[in-house]
C-alpha cells in the first residue's frame, strides 16, 4: 500500500496573505485617519480659514462716500494695500527694528541657554531638578504680567536699577530712545533663555554615555567636552531652538505693548503686528491683512532660510 503525499499548494495562500496585509494596512489608515480628524478640523478652522481671509482681505480695500454716514463698500484693490504697506516708514521701520533685535538677542538668550545647560548636565552639578524649575519659572509666567513687572523695574521713579547706577554716578533710563529696545530684548532674554535651556538640556540627555566616557578615556574632560563632544551633537536642537526664536521675535507684541505707557519711545507701531493692529483700529482692514501677510512671508524666509543654510552647511546633521 503506498500513501500518496499531496503537497500544499503555496500558490493559492499566497493571494489571502496579501489580502490580509492590504485589509490590516487599510484598516491602521482609517485609524490614523480618524484620530489625526480632531487636529485637522481645528487646524483648517484656526490656521488655514484665518491665512485664507488675510490673503482674500488684504486684495480689497474699503471705501466710503459722503461724510462717512452711508454704509461703506468694499472694493478690490489687486496689490496696492501691499504697496502702500512697502512704502509705510512706519512698518517698514517696525520690520528693522525686529530684525536688529533678533540679530543682537536670539544669538544672546541661545548662547545663555547652551551655557546654563551644559551646567545642568555637567557631573558636578547638584539639585539640578530646582534650577531646572527656577530656570523656567520666567517662561510660566504669563508674558503681560512678566511685562507689567518689568515695566515697573525700568521706572524711572521705581527701578532699583535706576538707583543704583544713580549711587555710581550715572543716569541710565531704560525707557528712554536709546535703550528701550535694548530693555525689550531684556526681558525676551530672561522670559525664553530657560524655554530654550530645557530644550538643549534634553537633547543632551539623549547623547549616549558611551560617547562621553570614550571621550574622557582619551582626556577629554571639562569644557573641552562640552565643546568638542556636546555642543556638535546638540546643532540639531539648537537650529530648532533658533527657528523657534526667529519666529517667535517676528511675533513681538506685548512687551512693547505694555510699555508704550510709560517709554515715548515704543510707539504704536513699534513692531509690525502693532502696526498691522494699529492700521485694523482705523478701519483699514485690507492694509492691516497686508502687512500681516507681508510679515508671514518675512517668517517664512527667514526661518525657513536659515534652515536650508545650515543644511548646506552640515550643520544640522
Amino acid at each position: 500500500m503506498t500513501i500518496d503525499m499531496v503537497e500544499p499548494d503555496l500558490r493559492a495562500t499566497k493571494p489571502t496573505a496579501t489580502a490580509q496585509r492590504s485589509t490590516a494596512g487599510r484598516r491602521r489608515t482609517r485609524s490614523a485617519l480618524l484620530f489625526l480628524l480632531p487636529f485637522g478640523l481645528l487646524f483648517a478652522a484656526m490656521m488655514l480659514a484665518p491665512i485664507c481671509y488675510s490673503l482674500y482681505k488684504s486684495l480689497f480695500t474699503t471705501h466710503r462716500s459722503g461724510l462717512g454716514l452711508s454704509r461703506p463698500t468694499e472694493m478690490f484693490a489687486g496689490f496696492s494695500n501691499y504697496a502702500t504697506a512697502l512704502h509705510d516708514n512706519h512698518f517698514l521701520m517696525s520690520i528693522l527694528r525686529v530684525l536688529l533685535l533678533g540679530v543682537v538677542q536670539v544669538p544672546v538668550m541661545l548662547g545663555l541657554a547652551l551655557l546654563l545647560a551644559l551646567l545642568l548636565d555637567s557631573r558636578s552639578a547638584r539639585f539640578k531638578r530646582i534650577f531646572q524649575v527656577v530656570f523656567f519659572l520666567p517662561f510660566a509666567m504669563p508674558g503681560a504680567i512678566a511685562a507689567i513687572m518689568w515695566s515697573f523695574l525700568y521706572a524711572r521713579n521705581l527701578s532699583p536699577f535706576t538707583a543704583l547706577f544713580q549711587h555710581i554716578g550715572l543716569h541710565v533710563d531704560f525707557l528712554s530712545d536709546g535703550l528701550a529696545l535694548v530693555s525689550i530684548g531684556n526681558m525676551m532674554t530672561w522670559a525664553y533663555t530657560g524655554y530654550n535651556m530645557l530644550i538643549l538640556y534634553s537633547a543632551l540627555q539623549a547623547i549616549p554615555g558611551e560617547l562621553t566616557e570614550a571621550a574622557e578615556m582619551d582626556g577629554c574632560s571639562g569644557w573641552r567636552l562640552a565643546w568638542h563632544v556636546k555642543v556638535p551633537l546638540l546643532r540639531p536642537a539648537l537650529i530648532l531652538t533658533t527657528v523657534f526664536s526667529i519666529i517667535g521675535t517676528a511675533q513681538l507684541y506685548t512687551e512693547p505693548a505694555i510699555l508704550q505707557h510709560d517709554a515715548p519711545a515704543v510707539t504704536i507701531t513699534y513692531t509690525p503686528i502693532m502696526a498691522a493692529q494699529y492700521a485694523a483700529g482705523i478701519n483699514n482692514y485690507g492694509l492691516a491683512a497686508a502687512e500681516s501677510v507681508i510679515l508671514a512671508i518675512l517668517t517664512f524666509v527667514a526661518s525657513f532660510g536659515f534652515m536650508k543654510f545650515t543644511q548646506r552647511r552640515g550643520l544640522g546633521a
